[in-house]
């Protein structure tokens, strides 16, 4: 299994969509089962509704999954295996109030070295801990070996007994901590490969260790994604924005990659993606790229499925989209513009005579297929030529007084010109 881990603490960003499709691609190219686990222990930073919120968007991505869990339906287990580590004189009771932990921080930093717990509770005796009403934390106790490990990206790493602590594994109110679940997780699940951002590299030897001193001893495969340096821009920011999914998911493989292509879909990244070709360094997110890249991804959608998303079932008003995309990169873009087309118009300033005859004229005028015809009827009907008719006329018609030939937009908007004038 692969294991796709959100928190519903906050908006699903840019960055926690690429660990996503990432995912996705590997589990398909491994013909490995796909997990959504919503890392949700942290009860007091949980958002309502967010759980729900990330499943919508992978869904809106076309990210198949083979089911999706929370991970405090696995408390019992997170409890049953810390009571299996305290058996085995792996893990103790931790009665060291804040006051303490901070002061071993403070010591810690004043002689330059790095914040470790003391070990002072792991001497406690059987009847020490039995007589203390004291909270308490459980810790597990210090790896005795070296902890090592691959990246598919990063390459070796070694984490010697000196770089390893007694880490809290079970808070005061039982709940495990985030490093501990995740680890008991991977093993229940038969996690086999893990990717997901290099912020947690730094936990993947805890982790293992916890695994290790459980008796677990397969070894899970690991790949940790160089940082999106702006990665806090939200998924739902860019669809709001108009960013189609296709083109968001493409930029995201190409960013940081090496790729045969600069334009591909999903399914055809999964015939040649290879997570070791995954930059090294961290990556920024360009959105001027990403506009690029979504102007052509609609410039490949037919013109009746550009018009559904634009709000119509036209393929007129879609092939409208794909002329107005010679100076829009998204569907928020294209629809301000057709939005215009369709709004009521008051006056054009410095032709307010002639808007006003003009306007009285369309609504007034017969079916006319092309735009020579429309505009040889109101010459012969007004009296207006050049300027006098051709700027009041291009307001009305597209609400604007720049942008494609009116010669060019006519034919599409012919048959909503009554709409369009009234």
């Amino acid at each position: 299994m692969l294991r796709f881990a959100p928190s519903p603490t906050g908006d699903m960003n840019i960055g926690d969509l690429r660990v996503a499709i990432l995912n996705y691609i590997v589990s398909k190219q491994l013909n490995e089962g796909l997990i959504v686990r919503i890392e949700d222990t942290d009860g007091e930073k949980i958002i309502e509704g967010k759980d729900k919120e990330i499943l919508q968007i992978l869904s809106l991505f076309s990210i198949d999954y083979e089911r999706a869990v929370h991970q405090s339906d696995s408390l019992k287990y997170h409890q049953k295996m810390v009571m299996q580590l305290l058996a085995k004189k792996k893990a103790f009771s931790c009665f060291c109030g804040d006051a303490k932990l901070k002061e071993l921080e403070e010591e810690a930093e004043a002689n330059g070295k790095a914040n470790k717990y003391d070990g002072f509770c792991a001497t406690l005796s059987d009847e020490t801990i039995l007589n203390t009403n004291s909270p308490f934390t459980i810790r597990i106790k210090e790896s005795k070996e070296d902890i090592n490990f691959t990246d598919s990206i990063k390459g070796e790493f070694n984490y010697s007994t000196s770089d390893m602590d007694s880490f809290i594994i079970l808070n005061h109110d039982k709940t495990p901590t985030a490093n501990y679940a995740a680890a008991v997780d991977d093993m229940i699940l038969d996690i086999s490969t893990v990717i997901r951002d290099e912020k947690h590299i730094s936990n993947t030897a805890n982790q293992i260790f916890i695994r290790k001193s459980l008796g677990y001893d397969k070894e899970i495969s690991y790949a940790h994604l160089s940082s999106i340096t702006n990665s806090d821009i939200t998924v739902q920011s860019l669809i709001d924005d108009g960013f189609i999914p296709s083109a968001i998911a493409n930029y995201l493989v190409l960013l940081g990659n090496e790729t045969p292509s600069e334009i591909f879909t999903l399914e055809e990244a999964i015939e040649w993606f290879d997570i070791k070709n995954i930059s090294k360094e961290s990556v920024n997110f360009d959105m001027n790229k990403l506009k690029a890249i979504n102007k052509i991804h609609l410039e490949k959608f037919d013109d009746m499925r550009l018009s559904k998303i634009l709000g119509f079932a036209d393929t007129d008003i879609g092939k409208l989209g794909k002329i107005l995309l010679n100076e829009s990169s998204t569907i928020k873009e294209i629809k301000s513009k057709i939005d215009l087309i369709f709004a009521p118009k008051i006056t054009c300033e410095g032709f307010e005579k002639e808007f006003v005859e003009l306007k009285l004229c369309i609504q007034d005028a017969p079916y006319l297929d092309n735009y020579m015809e429309l505009e040889k009827y109101l010459i012969e009907k007004t009296g207006f030529k050049n300027e006098n008719l051709l700027k009041p006329l291009k307001y009305i018609l597209t609400g604007r007084e720049d942008g494609a030939e009116i010669s060019e937009i006519y034919p599409l908007i012919k048959n909503y010109l009554g709409e369009i004038a009234k």
